[in-house]
């Protein structure tokens, strides 16, 4: 007998957030999260996502033992402003039993028939900047901070509840020894004084901070037309800018300025953190923020978070100044690998930016979407 029950007290919540723990106990490849960061996203006091969304959260118990868990999602924004009547899904995590899987479901399908929305797609958090997707290929690639890993049977049970793919992402890696600077290096000498603009580096957090509300709207203006993109609103930005910026190595994020000193185009890398997560077991003291810290300082491999350019400035070149930076910037700290987060496979200017430095595809993910 299968029992749904929604997650609502403290003890519930870590439950929730828990749980992946012990399904992927012995898995080389699992990234946890830090346990305390993970309760605070889910909190409706600390996370302006609740602003414009609304989430519940379900745990599935099998002979009294926790066997699956989801969060059923509606972003509002999404729904009102895009006219999208999507209820979404995510944190979904379940033993291999299909009618576990059925059962967790039926809770995003029940809120999503409550408030008149038409089909449920998943797995997705609150907004653009949560994870996304059941990974279909890479379960012997290490996973990053920012992406879910899960088991192989996650996108079977979905296409046998009669989910289809809606978003197809993928994920590459290269060696920055791929990296050949003649690619880049005239290039961006030529791009520079054709448009008139600058690169911008940092040393410093605090003299980036001025700067990040300029850079999200740059981002919102520069991923607009994606289909599924949600704008991030005004107090989404502080909570970013307070949660992530501070904890990014200022030298790894770059900026281009055109003549006036607005923001053109804006990369922000992150070292890899996955190893210092895996040695700190969800927990950041006693030890876990020493292996964070470590990483932040000494990871070989980088990750390539975010990167934006202003509508009027795409297809001119200009991400060649930002790679230019990061070379020197790179070469100077002995990089090794470069990872790239989850791309829409449809975002082929994306895509034609790397092709240079022949990566290797070494993940796929999709959501999966369902009519109600």
């Amino acid at each position: 007998m299968i029992t749904i029950k929604e997650a609502v007290t403290k003890k519930e919540m870590t439950e929730f957030v828990k749980f992946p723990f012990s399904l992927y106990k012995d898995n080389n490849y699992w990234v946890p999260p830090i346990i305390a960061d993970e309760l605070a996203s889910f909190d409706k006091t600390k996370n302006p996502a609740f602003e414009s969304a609304e989430a519940y959260f379900y745990l599935a118990y099998k002979d009294n033992q926790i066997v699956g868990r989801i969060a059923a999602i509606i972003n509002w924004n999404e729904v009102n402003d895009q006219h999208k009547k999507k209820v979404r899904f995510g944190w979904f995590d379940v033993i291999d039993d299909i009618e576990v899987t059925k059962a967790l479901l039926e809770k995003a399908y029940e809120l999503g028939r409550k408030n008149n929305l038409e089909h449920v797609e998943g797995p997705m958090g609150f907004s653009n900047l949560d994870k996304v997707g059941v990974l279909t290929k890479g379960f012997d690639e290490m996973g990053t901070m920012i992406t879910w890993y899960n088991h192989p049977y996650y996108a079977t049970h979905l296409e046998q509840l009669g989910f289809v793919k809606e978003k197809e992402y993928i994920e590459s890696i290269f060696p920055f020894s791929n990296v050949k600077p003649e690619f880049f290096l005239k290039a961006q000498a030529l791009i520079k004084k054709r448009y008139e603009l600058t690169s911008l580096n940092f040393t410093k957090t605090k003299d980036i901070m001025p700067y990040v509300d300029k850079m999200f709207d740059l981002f919102n203006s520069s991923y607009a037309n994606l289909s599924s993109f949600v704008a991030i609103t005004d107090i989404q930005k502080e909570y970013f800018k307070k949660k992530y910026i501070s904890f990014i190595n200022p030298e790894y994020i770059k900026f281009v300025m055109d003549k006036n000193n607005d923001i053109v185009a804006f990369s922000i890398v992150m070292p890899s953190f996955s190893q210092a997560l895996q040695k700190a077991k969800g927990k950041l003291f006693p030890f876990g923020f020493y292996h964070l810290l470590k990483a932040r300082k000494d990871s070989k491999d980088v990750v390539f978070y975010l990167i934006g350019v202003h509508p009027e400035y795409q297809n001119k070149g200009v991400t060649a100044i930002i790679f230019d930076e990061y070379f020197k910037t790179f070469s100077e700290k002995g990089i090794v690998n470069c990872i790239r987060t989850p791309e829409l496979e449809e975002n082929h200017a994306i895509h034609n930016l790397w092709k240079n430095f022949d990566p290797r595809i070494h993940c796929r993910r999709k959501t999966f979407i369902k009519n109600l």
